[in-house]
């Protein structure tokens, strides 16, 4: 694939489209002044992960999707920071590497867990929620393992996030989304310090103060509330209870 194609494809804004493959033409001029940068060195990779993928036989619609996280982190930070940057370098090895696919709606990464292999689920931020989508991607999940990964066949599936805090389930309605996925786990690990939910649910650093924080949502007002007093929502481990 070139990389012309994979911008394409993944939909990466014009703009760093047009960034992205002027560094690799004074690459192939040989201009010794040029240093790529980190994302056009991995999008080059990704471009021969894609070979991988086609000799293993995974299905396009996959490797479009677990790639389109480049796309992905792009926007977040321009949501974040108002520039269209990538800054996620140190987590996309895990896409370029084939341990971490996009499959529906979630994402699933080959990884170990109290001591064997295991499947860590983790939630993109475009995400759809629904029960039904989540049900599709984990029989889908399942069966992409048996099929190209049998050593992670039957594996556990754990997931680490705040989505998973026990004081979010304090906060939400038992008819939402986020609780109906709570009880898909067993939480096994309670992190009631970590506040790495400040940057997905506020799109915050985790030290801003309450009164700078949105409350755009309902659930940003009740976990505003929260943190105003005194409390933090923190994050949990679970492991994912067997489909029926």
């Amino acid at each position: 694939m070139k990389l012309s194609e994979l911008c394409k494809e993944i939909n990466l804004p014009q703009d760093v489209t047009e960034r992205v493959l002027d560094e690799e033409k004074q690459m192939k001029a040989q201009n010794k002044n040029t240093v790529p940068t980190d994302l056009t060195s991995q999008l080059l990779r990704v471009c021969e992960t894609h070979t991988k993928y086609l000799n293993k036989g995974i299905d396009e619609k996959i490797f479009t999707d677990t790639m389109k996280c480049f796309t992905r982190f792009i926007k977040e930070c321009k949501d974040r920071t108002g520039k269209a940057e990538f800054d996620r370098g140190w987590w996309t090895h895990r896409q370029i590497n084939m341990v971490l696919f996009r499959i529906g709606e979630l994402e699933y990464e080959l990884t170990q867990f109290q001591g064997g292999n295991a499947v860590s689920v983790h939630i993109p931020s475009d995400a759809v929620f629904t029960p039904e989508k989540v049900d599709k991607s984990q029989k889908q999940a399942e069966e992409f393992m048996a099929e190209f990964y049998p050593d992670y066949k039957d594996v556990e599936y754990f997931c680490e996030s705040w989505l998973l805090s026990p004081r979010l389930g304090e906060i939400v309605k038992e008819t939402s989304n986020i609780a109906k996925f709570q009880k898909r786990f067993r939480i096994v690990e309670d992190l009631p310090d970590d506040k790495e939910y400040m940057e997905w649910l506020f799109g915050a650093k985790a030290d801003t103060p309450v009164q700078e924080l949105p409350e755009n949502t309902s659930l940003q007002r009740k976990v505003r509330e929260l943190l105003a007093n005194g409390g933090n929502l923190g994050a949990a481990v679970g492991i994912r209870e067997k489909m029926r």
